[in-house]
C-alpha cells in the first residue's frame, strides 16, 4: 500500500475511507523504558475535506481536539488488547489513522484497519528476524450500531448517526470477547433488551470484518506460519562495513 511504512492499509466501509500506516521505531516512552516491553500508540486525524464542509487542520490549533484525543486513546487501547507488548521489547509501534472521507464510523474503521496494518508490520519484523515471537494475542475489529425508529442498524452512515436514538461503538475479538463498548442514549434512554440486540448485531458485523481481515492478511500470515514452524530465528548479525562498501 504505502511504500515506506512497515505496514499499511486503506479500509473502506460504505463511503468512509481511512488510511492507516504502521511505523516501528527502536525506542519507547520513558514509562516503558527498562521494562522489557514495547509500546503501541495511535494518532488520528481527519483531512480538511473529509466532511461536507472544510474543517481546519488541528495542527494550526496547537493541540488535538477533545474528540480526536478520545479517538486516539480508543484505538490505542483496542490494539494494545490484541498484541503482546513483551514480544517486541524496546520498540514503539505507532498507528497513524488518517480519515480521507468521513460518512460515519471513522473510529471503528480506524480500529479495524489498524489491526491489519499492525499485523503486517509485525510480520515484517518476524520475517526479518528482528523479533522472535509472534505478538498477536487476539484479532480485533470494531463496528458501530444504533437504534433508528426502534430498529437496530449496523454500521450507521452519517445521516443515520445524526438522527439515531441510540448510538453504540463496539470493539471485540474474533472469538466473541468484548474489548470496549461506548453506548449513548442520544434521543432517549434504552432498555437492556435493546442493548443486547445491538450487541448481537455488532458481533455479526465484527464476524464479517474479521473474515475480511483474514483474507487480506492470509499471504503474510502464511509466511509467518512457515517461519514459526521452523523454530526460533536468530537475528542476522550486521555485515562488516568493508563487505557493504567493497574495496576502495
Amino acid at each position: 500500500m504505502l511504500k515506506f511504512a512497515e505496514g499499511s492499509v486503506q479500509i473502506e466501509l460504505g463511503d468512509t475511507r481511512v488510511l492507516v500506516a504502521a511505523s516501528i521505531e527502536n525506542r519507547v516512552p520513558p514509562f516503558v523504558k527498562d521494562t522489557g516491553r514495547g509500546w503501541l500508540t495511535a494518532e488520528y486525524s481527519m483531512l480538511p475535506r473529509a466532511t461536507h464542509t472544510r474543517s481546519g487542520r488541528e495542527v494550526n490549533q496547537g493541540k488535538p481536539s477533545g474528540r480526536t484525543a478520545e479517538i486516539q486513546r480508543l484505538i490505542g487501547r483496542s490494539l494494545r488488547a490484541a498484541f503482546d507488548l513483551a514480544a517486541f521489547p524496546d520498540r514503539t509501534l505507532t498507528l497513524d489513522c488518517d480519515v480521507l472521507q468521513a460518512d460515519g464510523g471513522t473510529r471503528t474503521a480506524a480500529v479495524t484497519g489498524a489491526y491489519v496494518a499492525a499485523s503486517l508490520a509485525f510480520a515484517q519484523l518476524l520475517l526479518h528476524g528482528d523479533i522472535q515471537a509472534w505478538p498477536v494475542r487476539d484479532q480485533v475489529a470494531a463496528v458501530s450500531v444504533g437504534l433508528l425508529g426502534g430498529v437496530p442498524l449496523l454500521d450507521l452512515e452519517y445521516v443515520e448517526d445524526q438522527v439515531a436514538e441510540v448510538d453504540m461503538n463496539v470493539v471485540a475479538t474474533a472469538g466473541g470477547a468484548l474489548v470496549e463498548v461506548q453506548g449513548t442514549g442520544e434521543k432517549r434512554s434504552f432498555r437492556r433488551a435493546e442493548m443486547d440486540a445491538l450487541l448481537d448485531l455488532a458481533f455479526k458485523g465484527i464476524g464479517e470484518l474479521t473474515a475480511a481481515q483474514d483474507a487480506v492478511l492470509a499471504p503474510a500470515l502464511e509466511e509467518v506460519r512457515q517461519v514459526l514452524a521452523k523454530g526460533t530465528r536468530r537475528q542476522a548479525p550486521p555485515k562488516p562495513e568493508k563487505e557493504i562498501w567493497g574495496r576502495p
